[in-house]
């Protein structure tokens, strides 16, 4: 976060460059958040439940702080499914294991379902600055949003697997039919949330690895560590292009 916003500051001449960008939740270890202008960078840990903390949190500091024009963008990595490693998916819909675009929340112990398309405009502009940028394979698809990293994503080398690989291809094949090109386990409640709160919101990933090839990744860090920028400099384009004028 801290590398990504002082790219930010940089590209929006925002301070001094030999100014060091401050973590403003230095005094706690749930996440980071560092601020550049008008632009906000916050971390998160692994899964629905961190982040959904996170963003409560900060769409009530953005309300109290009479923020407007919000936009929210997640950016991050996930596991492809039949796109060559290093492609960055743009979500349209945030679809559940059974490829619906809806997030199922327990309140007061009753189901809740909740919508989870995110802003077309929006993943329409931000699929424009990967052109503009025309360094990696830029692609707007469906991302399905797993509660676990093993089972909930079919893969076969976790402490516990109860089917086949024969079990796993079709599966993941039917998620390539049904649209989804990536996989990961925080998608559904941005767009949930995002919704919920009229804040236009999108996720952005990059895929380290094919999963109709494989669950491994074979690349190498100094690979793997350029592929996780390829998000990073997309939005940066498009936070460039959208505030570059005010």
């Amino acid at each position: 976060m801290k590398a990504f916003i002082t790219s930010i500051a940089k590209e929006l001449a925002i301070g001094s460059l030999a100014c060091d960008l401050p973590n403003i939740c230095a005094a706690t270890d749930r996440y980071a958040m560092y601020k550049a202008g008008p632009v906000l960078a916050l971390s998160h840990g692994i899964g629905m439940s961190s982040i959904a903390t996170m963003l409560h949190e900060l769409i009530k500091l953005l309300h109290h702080a009479k923020c407007s024009d919000v936009i929210i963008i997640r950016i991050g990595t996930s596991g492809g499914i039949g796109l060559e490693p290093g492609s960055v998916v743009i979500t349209k819909q945030a679809v559940n294991a059974s490829f619906k675009p809806q997030l199922e929340q327990m309140v007061l112990g009753k189901s809740v379902l909740r919508n989870t398309d995110l802003d077309e405009k929006l993943a329409e502009e931000l699929l424009e600055c990967g052109k503009e940028l025309h360094q990696f394979n830029t692609v707007i698809g469906n991302t399905m949003c797993t509660l676990d990293f093993y089972e909930g994503q079919a893969r076969l080398d976790g402490a516990i697997c109860s089917y086949t690989e024969e079990d796993k291809m079709k599966y993941l094949k039917a998620a390539h039919e049904a649209g989804v090109r990536n996989i990961e386990m925080e998608s559904a409640i941005v767009a949930a949330m995002c919704n919920l709160s009229g804040i236009k919101g999108a996720v952005v990933c990059v895929t380290l690895l094919n999963r109709l090839q494989g669950d491994q990744i074979t690349s190498s860090h100094e690979v793997l560590a350029e592929y996780e920028e390829r998000p990073q400099k997309l939005v940066g384009q498009f936070i460039k292009k959208h505030l570059g004028g005010k």
